[in-house]
């Protein structure tokens, strides 16, 4: 039976996600492996993985709000942002917990982030970090990204500890920078944990190397999950018989009555069959993704 399903990594320090990527690709000996949501090498934590069909579905898991755990140095700024950088300033550091606390509030809500130069982003076809390796600085237009707390867990000047929990597509190590713009002393990234994507959270990862372990001795299918929990907050609607087949072939499901524009759908057997989105042009549904799996693949 091919191996389909969502694998939580708690991705060690010192490896890209596509090094992790590698690894579980040559471990399973299966080719289609993914991952929903980039960690910097420096970064650890929770990285969740796509295997077999589940990669069909990494587009939407990368839409998942996040949570951190980030530590930040106060007094230094970086090229990158974070430790791994070349320091391009130094400034001293007079701040007290209630300054830092007002600050970090204030970076609470639907703000406009500028990315980071050393990024993935492109630009005309290239990666900035690519531009930045070149000593290429190019302007970098601000996007919208949602911070929905900051909880100030630590101050030992210079370095602080929090807890953030946000949207997709947030930079910590642009909101650390621009912490220190706030309180003029300059500042940047130097520790970085993915506490939690979506529904899943470091309780459900297992190291890599444990699971490399696991999957020698044929353990390892009971840290697979099912494309069905990490949909988990998708509506769930079972088919009948003829609406299956429609979903399948791609046709109508005109019998489909329900609120909201996507949702899940299983046949009676509780087989997932397809990822359904609502056509508001004809006023229907119909299937995005046909997966036509069981829920233990």
């Amino acid at each position: 039976m091919t191996t389909s399903g969502i694998l939580i990594i708690n991705k060690p320090g010192g490896l890209t996600s596509h090094d992790v990527v590698r690894r579980v690709r040559r471990a399973l000996k299966v080719r289609q492996v993914g991952h929903a949501g980039t960690l910097d090498p420096m970064a650890t934590g929770v990285l969740v993985v796509c295997i077999g069909q589940a990669t069909r579905i990494s587009e939407y898991l990368l839409g998942h709000d996040k949570a951190y755990r980030a530590a930040i140095r106060l007094g230094l700024e970086t090229d990158t942002y974070d430790a791994d950088g070349q320091v391009t300033e130094t400034r001293e550091v007079d701040v007290d917990e209630a300054t830092i606390g007002t600050a970090l509030a204030s970076f609470v809500g639907n703000i406009q982030q500028v990315p980071p130069m050393y990024s993935a982003i492109k630009r005309e076809g290239k990666k900035l970090y690519e531009l930045a390796r070149d000593g290429i600085e190019v302007e970098r237009p601000a996007r919208p990204v949602t911070i929905y707390s900051i909880d100030l867990i630590d101050f030992r000047s210079p370095d602080l500890t929090i807890d953030v929990r946000c949207s997709a597509g947030t930079y910590i190590r642009s909101l650390a920078h621009d912490l220190g713009a706030k309180l003029n002393t300059g500042a940047h990234l130097i520790a970085l944990q993915r506490t939690a994507s979506g529904p899943f959270t470091l309780a459900d990862a297992i190291g890599l190397s444990e699971f490399e372990a696991a999957v020698r001795e044929d353990q390892h299918p009971s840290h697979i999950r099912s494309i069905d929990e990490a949909l988990s907050d998708w509506p769930l609607v079972t088919l009948n018989d003829s609406d299956r087949t429609r979903a399948i072939t791609g046709g109508p499901i005109e019998s489909l009555q329900m609120a909201g524009m996507r949702c899940r759908a299983h046949d009676y057997h509780g087989n997932l069959i397809a990822l359904l989105i609502f056509d508001q042009k004809k006023k229907w549904w119909r299937a995005e993704k046909v997966l036509a799996m069981t829920n233990d693949q």
